[in-house]
């Protein structure tokens, strides 16, 4: 455990409550499969999940960008390197 608060910390509920409602799209996926439904019903439901999963990592980029960035700058720590993990966690992003 660190003692760094996060950026994401001041929407950490936000944040669980987006998760856990992609983890039941997750669970509606898999009973679609079980179902056997129509492809095409199955490949809707992935694309929302994916945007929701999206949505939530901009998210965490943005607050990584806006905290954790901007803390590095204002305490006199090396901002280069912070934004340098978020250029990678974007790249990462955009491949996937």
């Amino acid at each position: 455990m660190t003692d760094h608060e996060h950026g994401y910390i001041s929407s950490k509920d936000a944040y669980l409550k987006r998760l856990r409602r992609i983890e039941g799209q997750a669970r509606g996926l898999q009973r679609m499969v079980e179902d056997e439904q129509y492809c095409i019903d199955i490949l809707t439901q992935v694309s929302a999940m994916t945007k929701a999963l999206q949505s939530v990592a901009l998210g965490l980029v943005e607050d990584h960008l806006r905290h954790c960035v901007a803390d590095a700058v204002a305490d006199g720590g090396d901002p280069e390197a912070k934004i340098a993990e978020a250029s990678a966690a974007i790249a990462r992003l955009v491949r996937s």
